[in-house]
């Protein structure tokens, strides 16, 4: 899922917007697209994460390792994103917050949270060309799933918080982009039934 696909319409919504997913999913491909289309601006975890490497003096080698050393890193990570949340919920200003945690960190406070995945091989694939190899994403996402369920018992497994979630493997990064746009171009407030409830947690 390479390249920012072409926006050829635009959404006229005060969407609060989140994406999440394993590293290789697309998602960075599909933030781009949406906060164009969108037209705000959105935040990336994974350049949260190389900013607080780059604060620490650091590689993302070495922060990756550090992070199954102490919870300090993670939770520093995890606040970055939560004030980000907080400040762009209560906004009513479109906005996208990109994450692994970014649908369980906003919580309530967005209107639609998207969930990307592929099969390993595709997503082991897409990533061989990054600054971060395949191997320490790896490592980084059982480090990840660990704490989750460790620092503030989240089950990465359970879907059930997200409003829409896409297989990339099986749709071009256009395509994916058209699913969750008629998604976000569709949702209406008023007729909302109701999102499922996503407690608030201590970090």
């Amino acid at each position: 899922m390479s390249g920012t696909p072409e926006v050829d319409r635009e959404i006229d919504g005060n969407l609060f917007v989140t994406v999440s997913g394993p590293p290789g999913c697309g998602a960075t491909t599909l933030v781009e697209g949406l906060a164009a289309a969108l037209d705000c601006g959105y935040v990336s975890g994974g350049e949260l994460f190389r900013e607080i490497a780059a604060e620490r003096d650091m590689s993302l080698s070495q922060l990756i390792a550090k992070t199954g050393e102490s919870e300090d890193i993670d939770r520093a990570l995890d606040r970055r994103l939560r004030t980000i949340a907080e400040k762009w919920g209560a906004s009513n200003k479109p906005f996208v917050l990109e994450s692994r945690l970014a649908g369980w960190i906003a919580g309530n406070r967005a209107d639609v949270r998207i969930w990307l995945d592929a099969p390993d091989e595709v997503r082991a694939d897409r990533t061989t060309s990054r600054e971060e190899m395949t191997s320490e994403m790896q490592v980084r996402e059982v480090i990840e799933e660990t704490r989750y369920k460790s620092y503030y018992g989240i089950d990465l497994s359970d879907r059930s918080i997200y409003d829409l979630a896409i297989n990339t493997g099986r749709w071009d990064a256009e395509t994916t982009l058209d699913i969750a746009l008629a998604a976000i171009d569709g949702y209406d407030i008023e007729t909302d039934e109701g999102a499922f409830d996503t407690p608030d947690f201590e970090i």
